[in-house]
């Protein structure tokens, strides 16, 4: 399956391309008690998951879609 076409794309690029992203486990918000994963829909709940998210904890990445469009999406890694 080209990648160009892979199930997981829905116009990420708009607000994902490019971004900072911490690499830490997953921190709930006080307004809800889960997120997903911005391409697959996993659902994060427990603060064990260990997961990628934008410098202002809105956006979570799962590892396996961190792998598979790192490169597409040219994300840099900060140290939290």
């Amino acid at each position: 399956m080209s990648i160009v076409s892979d199930w997981r794309l829905m116009n990420q690029e708009a607000y994902l391309k490019n971004k900072r992203l911490y690499h830490i486990n997953y921190n709930k918000k006080e307004e809800h008690d889960h997120d997903h994963c911005a391409f697959c829909m996993q659902k994060f709940y427990s603060e064990n998951q260990r997961a990628y998210c934008t410098t202002d904890y809105y956006y979570w990445i799962c590892e396996a879609c961190f792998e598979d469009f790192k490169e597409i999406f040219h994300w840099k890694i900060d140290k939290k």
